[in-house]
């Protein structure tokens, strides 16, 4: 079963996909029978959140996949320890993530009174399903399991070097994880089915080089097949990069068609008539309310922060009358629900203490969504003296100048390495209060410069 899906046969079915798409332009999407639309339970990478897998739901959404029966968790501590076995506050072990993953089944496996879910995890979060199958009962709760660039053979394989480190290829989690499960020496065992999704070199996380680990010039004895699991089915997608292969389109399409046994009918989102927002604020370090416990990512609420929410015009980025909702957050963090214009631009903006006042711009929504979660940043010592400071991120990918097309205020943004190895690009710029754009691969985001020295931060957040 292994790489069934290889360049030719990943172009052919992109194409069926896409025609199949057309053909049934205007058309209802039907729903998948029960059998076929299981609750399923994604899980984000390291440092990362649940927000990541908004547009997945979508495109599940989009082919009738109810709602309700779509859930992403969020890891309160999402990232792991330096050494697995040795406590670090902010951080979670390999156990107790998979304690967390576990958790988490249960409610769902009680809410929607089904048998079994189908796990889908992106990067780390491949690590826990994989634990949580083996040795925390998931191999009776769990029907599929898709994994997205987890580095299933680590991150680097070097005997001696961090070898206590949950993504240490020689080390003790990995080494058990991938003991042989039967004589053929298969990696994965039933009765749960296993996919693996990876680039075919353009992951920053299976290189043979130890460029992106701070190893540049050091073999990782790890290569692009790295995620790959002897005895599951494993896709190789062209040129997508860590992300890509949990949260792009040809992703979903994979994972779709491997638990229904049939192509989407769409990979597009369809809109919706009416659009309901919601997400939980978010702040940094151990504890959120207090800037010595760092400037790392969590996800736990930060209870009292302000937020204020503005329709944009699309074309400047400048609000459109009063805010759409002011409000201050509660223990839960939650700062919805918000009825928003379909496909209309939204600026957030929070504020807290310790915090700078955070502006985060972004693209209209065409469906609801409660995974809207926003984080409160800091400004850095060497942004303080900046006329502005604005921020391209992209969450569910990274950026490749040898790869994509994209400007930061009409430049393509400097430093930013070729190899998909970062997700965000920063500029500085003069000149007062004034539109800015991002634009990447088709998608352009406009919003407003604010005052560094007035404690202001701005990002353009793009969605796909």
């Amino acid at each position: 079963m292994n790489n069934i899906l290889w360049l030719q046969r990943r172009s052919l079915l992109l194409a069926t996909a896409a025609a199949t798409t057309l053909a049934l332009a205007g058309c209802a999407t039907q729903s998948p029978s029960p059998a076929e639309a299981p609750p399923i339970v994604f899980v984000h990478g390291n440092g990362d959140t649940a927000a990541l897998w908004q547009t997945t739901v979508w495109r599940f959404e989009s082919n009738g996949w109810p709602r309700e029966r779509l859930h992403a968790i969020d890891v309160p501590y999402p990232l792991s320890r330096d050494e697995d076995a040795k406590p670090q506050a902010g951080r979670t072990s390999a156990a107790e993530h998979m304690a967390y993953l576990k958790a988490e089944v249960d409610k769902v496996l009680k809410t929607t009174g089904a048998r079994q879910v189908v796990l889908v995890g992106n990067s780390r979060g491949g690590n826990a399903i994989r634990n949580y199958i083996y040795n925390g009962g998931g191999d009776k709760t769990v029907s599929h399991a898709i994994l997205g660039g987890t580095p299933n053979h680590g991150v680097w394989a070097i005997p001696g070097f961090r070898e206590g480190n949950e993504f240490s290829g020689t080390g003790p989690f990995l080494k058990a994880l991938n003991a042989p499960k039967n004589a053929a020496g298969d990696e994965v065992s039933g009765p749960v089915k296993w996919m693996t999704i990876r680039s075919d070199n353009n992951d920053k996380f299976a290189q043979p080089d130890g460029l992106w680990i701070g190893q540049k010039g050091t073999a990782t004895n790890v290569t692009a097949a790295g995620p790959e699991l002897k005895g599951a089915t494993n896709v190789v997608i062209p040129r997508i990069d860590h992300r890509e292969t949990s949260y792009s389109p040809a992703a979903f399409e994979a994972t779709y068609r491997f638990i229904t046994g049939k192509a989407p009918t769409r990979t597009e989102i369809a809109a919706e008539k009416s659009v309901v927002l919601n997400g939980k604020i978010t702040g940094l370090g151990v504890d959120s309310a207090d800037p010595k416990t760092g400037n790392f990512s969590n996800n736990l609420p930060l209870a009292g922060a302000q937020l204020e929410v503005y329709a944009t015009d699309p074309a400047t980025g400048a609000r459109k009358g009063n805010p759409l909702l002011r409000k201050t957050v509660g223990a839960d963090g939650q700062w919805g629900p918000l009825a928003v214009a379909p496909g209309a631009p939204i600026e957030f903006v929070i504020t807290a203490p310790g915090y700078a006042t955070t502006h985060i711009y972004r693209s209209g929504f065409p469906r609801s969504s409660d995974l809207i979660h926003l984080r409160a940043e800091r400004m850095a010592d060497a942004d303080k003296g900046a006329d502005s400071v604005v921020t391209m991120t992209r969450p569910r990918g990274y950026l490749d100048p040898a790869r994509d097309k994209m400007l930061l205020d009409g430049a393509v943004p400097a430093g930013v390495p070729a190899g998909a190895g970062v997700a965000s690009a920063k500029v500085k710029p003069a000149g007062g209060v004034r539109a800015i754009a991002a634009e990447f691969n088709g998608e352009r985001l406009v919003g407003q410069t604010w005052p560094a020295a007035s404690g202001h931060l701005v990002f353009l957040e793009l969605t796909y």
